[in-house]
């Protein structure tokens, strides 16, 4: 666990924000395509306020097309480098490349974190070290507050065919709880370093509710991530698959070499979500696995 820790580093699992306030301010990178949403919102049970950031797809104001959605948690380190961590996912640079390609338009809405609530609100259970787990009330605010009011104000294509949730670390495990728990509201979810450790129960919990046949999962991990991320990863997949998830439908991807950190995470992310919106028949091939 020590190990852990010291590789991770407290700071990321706590804020994956926090520090930027302290730091010299950075120059903004978010592109035109991202705007926050002018009104912070309430999470229900919590009594928080939380900010939501939005991405359109270039041409959304143009056109009259409804689009796919991915949700995301951390959403300071998503777009903006001057909002970020340590640095960011380059989300927008990402999707605006490839709508340019003709290759996939989608919009994102990204959820801001809570520098000292982070860990607790992304890990539906207790645990002993770091409190009690909030990620039901979280997720229950983004399936009954953000989504209703996403698919009011947006063109969105707001069923679960062409709904999507990815997150990093904390991130990664609340992502894949929401799959689990929302299978009506979600088919496709992005795993990344999924910090599995602070929550054993959640391998009982996804054994005993398989996923629809046509749920898309991909998991992602550095292979250099720390003592147990590697291991913890490999009987997650094993878990996922034992309960009937296609193969097809399903990816393992472990990068040699690679830590846990946004600058990792952002090389991934277009070939992640091209995969996971792939039209049926037409998945992406991704690398090593």
């Amino acid at each position: 666990m020590k190990k852990i820790l010291a590789i991770l580093g407290l700071a990321a699992l706590f804020c994956s924000t926090a520090g930027a306030a302290d730091a010299p301010a950075r120059q903004s990178t978010a592109g035109p395509g991202v705007s926050l949403l002018k009104t912070k919102l309430v999470i229900p049970g919590l009594d928080r306020q939380r900010q939501v950031r939005i991405y359109l797809p270039p041409g959304y104001e143009t056109s009259r097309k409804r689009y796919p959605v991915l949700y995301m948690h951390d959403a300071q380190n998503l777009f903006d480098n001057a909002t970020s961590f340590a640095g960011e996912w380059k989300v927008d640079e990402t999707l605006d490349q490839l709508a340019s390609e003709g290759k996939l338009e989608l919009i994102v809405v990204g959820i801001d974190n809570s520098p000292d609530k982070r860990i607790n609100e992304l890990n539906p259970w207790d645990n002993p070290r770091f409190g009690a787990g909030e990620g039901r009330q979280y997720m229950d605010f983004i399936v009954k507050v953000v989504k209703p009011l996403v698919d009011h104000t947006y063109r969105t294509l707001p069923d679960r065919a062409h709904t999507a949730i990815m997150g990093s670390s904390m991130g990664g495990l609340i992502t894949h709880f929401a799959i689990v728990q929302y299978p009506q509201v979600f088919s496709k979810a992005g795993v990344f370093s999924p910090a599995y450790w602070t929550a054993p129960m959640s391998y009982a919990y996804v054994a005993a509710k398989p996923l629809p046949k046509d749920a898309r999962v991909y998991m992602l991990m550095g292979g250099d991530e720390g003592d147990s991320m590697v291991p913890d990863v490999k009987v997650m997949a094993q878990t996922v698959l034992r309960t009937g998830l296609p193969k097809d439908h399903f990816v393992l991807k472990i990068v040699p070499g690679e830590h846990h950190n946004e600058g990792f995470w952002s090389t991934q992310f277009g070939e992640a979500v091209q995969w996971l919106f792939a039209p049926e028949g037409k998945k992406v091939v991704t690398a090593a696995r």
